[in-house]
């Protein structure tokens, strides 16, 4: 699919996605830093800032029309999901919402990618 073909409403969709999974990696990182174990977050807490720099930097790409917006998105699935994986390991509500809002991210990627 090109970028001619999308239409505006699609793009739209994928840009809210990668936005509010940044929102949602950043607040997890932030929340898991407060955990009174933190050494037990560390792994979710990087995964959490890869997944927000990738999802920030694919919807930069996405908005401007980026020939390389597609190569990036795949990237960004991936990290999605590692993401999603990891925080879906813990119960705390941020890291759930943080898990579905990767899971959301990376569905999104996907069905833009065709």
């Amino acid at each position: 699919m090109s970028q001619s073909t999308i239409s505006a409403l699609d793009k739209q969709l994928l840009l809210d996605a990668l936005n509010r999974c940044v929102a949602a990696c950043e607040h997890c990182a932030t929340s898991c830093l407060a955990e009174e174990h933190v050494q037990h977050m560390v792994g979710c807490i990087r995964l959490d800032r890869d997944c927000a720099d990738i999802c920030a930097l694919t919807a930069r790409l996405v908005a401007r029309g980026s020939e390389h917006a597609r190569h990036i998105m795949k990237e960004c699935i991936e990290v999605c999901q590692l993401c999603q994986n990891e925080c879906g390991k813990h119960n705390d509500d941020h890291c759930q919402q943080c898990a579905a809002a990767c899971k959301a991210c990376a569905d999104a990627c996907r069905a833009y990618l065709g």
